[in-house]
């Protein structure tokens, strides 16, 4: 593409680069200069006009953006994924539904260091969504772009972008209590999130606060696809009263502890084929926290491993919730 001054005379066909102030109204950036418009040009005195002219290999930045937009959504529907139509260099990508994004971050980098007049912007990784929200743009900063450039971004960041909307919405919260008269009450925190993806909260037991007592309870628990617990008393080990009921009734632990604050007290496991948060106490607060993360993949039919939670410490340092008990620093 060549970018500069052109005379009026040689002008036909090529891309405004600025808009012009006319008489009567103006012509806009980005329009094909023609005939007609040249003449509006040439009344205003000018002689000259700074302007793009695409090379024959080149691709104007609609049809560039389309087709890179295409590349990371062939099949949107498949990909739970919507493309905006195309205007100004641009295709916005929106979700179909509430979920969970899944960006390949590496095809993204790589698709975005091909040429820097090739831009791809998204929502952070696992980010969750509403329907109709926007994942992902893609952005053409010059008014045209090598074919090949293209051709390039299209190959390094194919299929980089998905939507998982949610698959486990029928959910399952056991709370324990020290005092029968005084239970915790965290189920209002926990429904506006599991709503905000869809699912519902289709029993709430209580149990006390004793090992036996839980596991006699979670043994209770029937047609959940995720369970959910929530102690009186915070777990603060592998071996204490929710992970110990846990392999009491017969499931096991996978995952004690994460490497997010706040969230640092969770626990993952599973009871036969059904996923078990033991939650930290943070989220009787509707603020973002560890749990979070790990609940809304999950919902979403995304495993989480042992491994994926010792990864989320990158930006896993959360604002601050100031009902906690313990501060992370004492005033």
């Amino acid at each position: 593409m060549r970018f500069g001054p052109v005379p009026l005379d040689q002008a036909e066909g090529a891309i405004l680069a600025h808009s012009v102030a006319l008489p009567e109204g103006r012509l806009r950036k980005g329009c094909r200069l023609g005939a007609a418009e040249i003449a509006q040009l040439r009344a205003t005195g000018r002689s000259e006009v700074i302007a793009a002219r695409l090379d024959p290999d080149d691709l104007h930045e609609d049809a560039a953006a389309l087709a890179i937009a295409r590349a990371l959504v062939p099949d949107p529907d498949a990909s739970g994924l919507d493309l905006r139509p195309v205007g100004t260099g641009r295709v916005n990508l929106h979700a179909q539904s509430a979920g969970v994004v899944e960006v390949l971050a590496a095809g993204v980098d790589a698709l975005n260091a091909v040429d820097p007049m090739i831009t791809l912007a998204t929502v952070p990784r696992w980010q969750r969504v509403k329907a109709g929200e926007m994942v992902a743009t893609v952005k053409i900063i010059a008014y045209g772009v090598a074919g090949a450039s293209v051709d390039a971004a299209c190959a390094a960041g194919g299929r980089a972008l998905h939507l998982h909307p949610a698959r486990r919405t029928r959910v399952a919260l056991v709370e324990t209590h020290t005092d029968p008269a005084d239970r915790p009450l965290g189920a209002k925190a926990i429904t506006d999130r599991l709503a905000a993806l869809g699912a519902e909260l289709i029993t709430h037991r209580h149990s006390s606060h004793r090992e036996t007592d839980l596991a006699a309870t979670l043994g209770k628990v029937r047609g959940a696809d995720l369970i959910l617990i929530l102690t009186a008393s915070a777990t603060s080990d592998p071996e204490d009263v929710a992970p110990g009921a846990l392999r009491r009734a017969g499931g096991r632990v996978d995952r004690f502890g994460m490497p997010v604050d706040p969230g640092n007290l969770l626990f993952l496991g599973s009871l036969e084929a059904t996923p078990v948060i033991g939650l930290p106490g943070c989220v009787r607060s509707p603020a973002l926290n560890g749990a979070d993360w790990v609940l809304e993949r999950l919902i979403c039919g995304v495993s989480v491993s042992g491994a994926d939670i010792a990864g989320m410490g990158v930006g896993g340092l959360l604002k601050e919730i100031p009902q906690r008990g313990r501060l992370r620093e004492a005033k």
